[in-house]
């Protein structure tokens, strides 16, 4: 039902992704609704979807939808923080082809500080360093990736970012804040299209010193 319902805004991007061999990472968020990556696992079965999550509530979902549905083939990667060791796996894997999916619009659940503050919708607000060193670390094809929810289906965006992102020493802080300031602009763009879509249930606009974390946060 799923593959009956999805329109692309670019029908070529994702197989040529798949076809080119190389791999990537789509840095999506919370608008919209990312399970529609579940489709594209079940039109292009030749390629594995990794949705890297930081609960284990999210891979015990995994686990029961998968015991429903057989044909669920999107691969929940479960981790506590980012590790030299975690990107190395994640490395392997886009070399091998695969396709890495991350949230950008959630600061860490573990560490506080790694963050940029950036203009959203009126005021300033904490975004992950994370995702976006992740991307620069796999040296592959990177990708905005949006899912909404239409009118008589789902929406699926793909925008081009970079065939490679490179952090250079020199001035790795200001490329760093622009490529984020860059996902917010677009994030914001379809947070004003799609108001009600943003699920994203916390006090967004405050100082990441001040959050209250713990390892059972959720996604």
């Amino acid at each position: 039902m799923y593959k009956r319902q999805i329109q692309y805004n670019d029908d070529g991007a994702f197989p040529k992704i798949v076809n080119d061999g190389k791999g990537a990472i789509f840095i999506g968020s919370h608008l919209g609704n990312l399970d529609v990556c579940r489709a594209l696992g079940q039109t292009y079965r030749n390629v594995a979807i990794n949705v890297m999550v930081f609960t284990a509530h999210a891979v015990k979902f995994n686990e029961a939808l998968q015991s429903v549905n057989q044909d669920f083939s999107v691969n929940l990667i479960q981790v506590d923080q980012m590790s030299p060791a975690v990107a190395m796996m994640l490395k392997e894997k886009v070399d091998n082809g695969e396709i890495i999916v991350i949230v950008g619009d959630r600061t860490s659940v573990t560490t506080s500080g790694r963050v940029e503050y950036i203009p959203f919708l009126g005021e300033t607000a904490a975004f992950a360093q994370g995702p976006f060193i992740l991307a620069s670390l796999l040296s592959c094809p990177v990708y905005w990736l949006f899912c909404l929810r239409e009118e008589n289906g789902f929406q699926v965006v793909f925008e081009h970012v970079s065939d490679a992102i490179s952090l250079p020493r020199k001035d790795r802080k200001t490329v760093l804040n622009n490529l984020i300031t860059s996902y917010v602009k677009r994030l914001e763009h379809y947070a004003i299209r799609y108001p009600f879509q943003w699920f994203n249930f916390y006090n967004f606009w405050q100082d990441d010193d001040a959050v209250h974390r713990n390892n059972n946060s959720e996604d």
